[in-house]
């Protein structure tokens, strides 16, 4: 990618993302520097000064896989290890730049998440300005903040990982791209191939939110609908791929699943490197994170492995009786009605002869929820979460339909925030984990509110009249109640 080129296109924008830091002084606590964070909605453009210029691009170095470690080049794409069908991360040479690219020199950058693109995929971005979320601080908890991420283009967080991955299958020149969805992923991914000019093939349960369908359907993208689950869903794709997709036929579908690909971790790593950057570079001690796929908490656990690489982070941060002692722990919440990585954590399974560390979850039977992107009834990446929460002393907590119904209007009213309902279940799970004692009320959290309300708006007044009680009508003076 030509480096220079992001800052071509914020200074085309007019508007854009947000500028949300105020300048505060190098020895102010993450807290007190958060406090004065401001939502501005004028883009901030790039300076062509030293200390903010983007440095010449970096190729990758290669592909490597997260089960046998072998590596690959990236000049062809690839989906997972032909192998053992491991999933790939992408990785660059980060010591060549130590010393070269600073915390610093990220001031004045665009206000998306392209402000990190030496660590990004060396194309030319298909962006419509994601990232850059606001971290707000709680108005009700001390010491907890909420990412929101609701504000992303297609209004959620997923506006990151396609951007990265349509950014690279466009680099590479596929002309048709499929994927199975739950909801968000299909309306992000119609939107940045409609932007990239690819087709796009989405394969959706039929009880999606109606906002995702629409959404989909107004970007032009060719969607079925399916009755069954995300699973259905990826296996009709699987199918139609293997009979005459890529790479059998140049010009068939390329498969841009959850992990089924390298890139759509690339994109949701940048949420670990805003937390970092938003908090002053003092990693909270916690982070809940709602669980479906898992790529984000895969996509943050890599960044935090590329900031101490860089340098940006060390062994100063929280937890210093954990390995990992300058990440936080890693809480993964989910629906009590699908929650195959907690039940997995619970029962401490290992996958045999994939030695220690290795663990795998157990396909969910029955999967229900009105949390669209948690009725994920078995996560591609399984092992990856999984070793994640071990590596970090985190742990796994479900929450019901009815504690994340309530969580979603406390939020609302109190905080100001219309989360999706994946997002509130991260409220459930900071309740639970408080109430235990498993966090104190001194420990920095960060609540991941991966979505918008506005996109599910049918399925929450539906999930409201099933669990509204009827009172019985009552009569007084002649006047029909209730009262």
């Amino acid at each position: 990618m030509r480096r220079d080129n992001a800052q071509a296109q914020s200074k085309n924008q007019k508007e854009e993302h947000v500028s949300r830091h105020e300048k505060c002084t190098p020895d102010q606590k993450p807290s007190e520097h958060l406090r004065h964070v401001a939502i501005i909605t004028k883009t901030q453009e790039l300076t062509s000064n030293r200390q903010n210029a983007i440095l010449p691009s970096m190729r990758i170095s290669y592909l490597e896989c997260t089960r046998c470690g072998e590596h690959f080049s990236a000049d062809r794409p690839l989906n997972v290890c032909p192998n053992d069908g491991g999933v790939l991360l992408v990785r660059y040479a980060l010591a060549s730049l130590k010393g070269k690219l600073r915390r610093e020199d990220l001031s004045g950058r665009v206000a998306s998440m392209w402000r990190y693109a030496e660590v990004l995929p060396d194309a030319t971005p298909v962006t419509l300005g994601e990232g850059f979320t606001p971290l707000l601080p709680s108005r009700e908890f001390a010491h907890v903040f909420i990412k929101d991420e609701g504000l992303n283009p297609t209004g959620s967080f997923k506006a990151r990982g396609m951007s990265a991955a349509v950014t690279m299958a466009r680099h590479y020149g596929l002309k048709k791209l499929a994927a199975p969805s739950a909801g968000n992923a299909g309306g992000a991914l119609a939107a940045y191939a409609a932007a990239a000019g690819i087709e796009a093939h989405i394969f959706m349960p039929k009880d999606v939110p109606l906002a995702n369908r629409m959404e989909c359907d107004y970007y032009g993208a060719h969607v079925t609908l399916v009755d069954g689950l995300i699973s259905d869903c990826g296996r009709m794709v699987a199918e139609r791929i293997k009979k005459d997709g890529w790479p059998k036929n140049n010009d068939g579908w390329f498969d841009v699943s959850t992990l089924k690909e390298p890139f759509r971790v690339e994109g949701k790593k940048t949420m670990g490197y805003e937390v970092a950057e938003q908090m002053g570079w003092k990693l909270p001690d916690a982070i809940i994170y709602p669980t479906g796929g898992g790529v984000g908490m895969i996509g943050m656990w890599k960044a935090f492995a590329e900031m101490e690489e860089l340098g940006w982070i060390g062994k100063d941060g929280p937890g210093k009786d954990r390995p990992h002692q300058a990440r936080p722990k890693m809480i993964t919440v989910q629906a009590s009605g699908c929650a195959p990585i907690v039940k997995a954590w619970e029962a401490g399974k290992v996958a045999a002869g994939g030695g220690a560390g290795k663990w795998v979850s157990e396909m969910w039977a029955d999967a229900e929820t009105f949390a669209a992107g948690l009725r994920v009834p078995k996560a591609y990446g399984d092992y990856l979460i999984l070793d994640i929460l071990e590596k970090s002393g985190g742990t796994a907590i479900t929450a019901t339909d009815e504690e994340i119904l309530a969580a979603m209007r406390h939020w609302a009213s109190v905080e100001g925030v219309f989360a999706a309902p994946e997002g509130a279940a991260s409220l459930v799970a900071y309740w639970k984990l408080r109430a235990s004692g498993f966090f104190g009320a001194d420990d920095t959290v960060v609540l991941f509110n991966t979505g918008s309300a506005y996109k599910y708006l049918d399925v929450i007044e539906a999930r409201e009249k099933k669990a509204r009680v009827e009172l019985p009508a009552r009569t007084i003076g002649g006047i029909i109640g209730p009262y």
